[in-house]
């Protein structure tokens, strides 16, 4: 019978001398939830990476005072208890890291720098440590039609394509989905196509539909979601549908965050935060476009992160300002959440990673 266990690593927003990643044991079937640890020695490692092939866990930490650089870290995951151990770093190229990602055939990491503006590729040795820095890209310019969010730009995440062959980033700062192609011969990223968003729109974070045809971005300052077709051969996104997140006739002040798509491809999910909410969208299978469905109520303050779980049974919300992580069960009918009660209790938690346990 396969495990219906999973290791949930979070990460968070931490000086250098409180713990910045932690993990526990999930069963699905029973709901029990154990704590296994905390790994100090990180300042604010804001977002992570599960890699299944290499059983790997990677993040990084921001410059310490003095330090010129942010640094990536490798841990190994042990397969039965799901305790970290470290195997190796590399210096970051910014002083700040801001998402972290590998290809699908984990043969390189990438990161993106908010504040720094720089794309870097990495590549991965053979036991999944990281290697040398193989590749950089600067992004350039701003839209600067929000003054005090676009005044230059500002890559905030990077995703490989279902082909493997592309990698996207969208750049907040740019109103602008950048798209590469990764070469693999030369080990860097070229410069694909250039994607422009609504003006003003602050693309943030994206998904791909199961399918591959479809993708998703979320945009943060307009809290909305745009939906594109997506031709894989060619990399290449065209624009078919953009929807509002917030309720109608909200009138607080709320920006987006995470965007995924259920395992099974009907169902989306995106967070609010001001609103503190999980919006839900049905997918129309023929053509990708999204049809509201609900808004739940994360139960606490700014959702900036979530995740579903590998079977999509049930959505894990990090809320940063209450330092609150909340469990929500997926009905598999109509793809709505309800809260379950269980709940952790850490600070400023950022980002929500599975690990599946045999």
């Amino acid at each position: 019978m396969e495990s219906s266990s999973y290791v949930i690593y979070l990460g968070s927003y931490t000086g250098k001398e409180l713990p910045g990643i932690f993990a526990y044991r999930f069963d699905e079937d029973t709901e029990q939830l154990t704590f296994i640890e905390s790994v100090d020695g990180l300042k604010d490692p804001t977002f992570i990476k599960i890699s299944e092939k290499h059983k790997m866990l990677y993040s990084f930490t921001q410059a310490y005072e003095g330090q010129p650089t942010s640094v990536i870290y490798a841990y190994r995951i042990d397969e039965t208890t799901g305790k970290l151990t470290l195997a190796g770093s590399q210096e970051g190229t910014d002083k700040s890291a801001t998402h972290i990602n590998t290809d699908l055939g984990e043969q390189f990491l990438m990161t993106v720098s908010y504040g720094e503006g720089n794309v870097s590729l990495f590549k991965l040795q053979g036991d999944g440590n990281i290697g040398e820095l193989c590749g950089s890209m600067h992004h350039n310019g701003g839209s600067g039609v929000v003054a005090d969010r676009q005044g230059s730009a500002h890559p905030h995440s990077i995703y490989p394509d279902p082909s493997d062959q592309f990698v996207i980033v969208p750049d907040l700062g740019l109103d602008k989905i950048m798209v590469y192609r990764l070469d693999r011969q030369e080990a860097k990223l070229v410069l694909h196509d250039e994607v422009a968003v609504s003006p003003g729109a602050g693309p943030r974070h994206f998904a791909f539909h199961p399918t591959g045809n479809f993708a998703y971005v979320i945009e943060e300052l307009s809290s909305t979601i745009t939906v594109f077709s997506y031709e894989r051969l060619i990399g290449k996104l065209l624009p078919l549908q953009t929807v509002n997140t917030l309720p109608e006739g909200f009138v607080g002040t709320s920006s987006t965050a995470e965007v995924q798509i259920s395992p099974c491809g009907r169902y989306l999910y995106g967070s609010n935060r001001g609103h503190d909410s999980i919006v839900v969208f049905a997918i129309d299978p023929l053509n990708g476009k999204l049809s509201l469905l609900q808004h739940t109520s994360t139960l606490g303050k700014h959702p900036r992160h979530f995740s579903l779980t590998p079977s999509g049974r049930f959505l894990i919300a990090a809320n940063k300002d209450s330092d609150s992580v909340y469990w929500f069960k997926v009905d598999p009918d109509s793809g709505k959440l309800t809260p379950t009660g269980q709940q952790i209790t850490m600070p400023q938690p950022t980002c929500v990673r599975f690990y599946k346990l045999p």
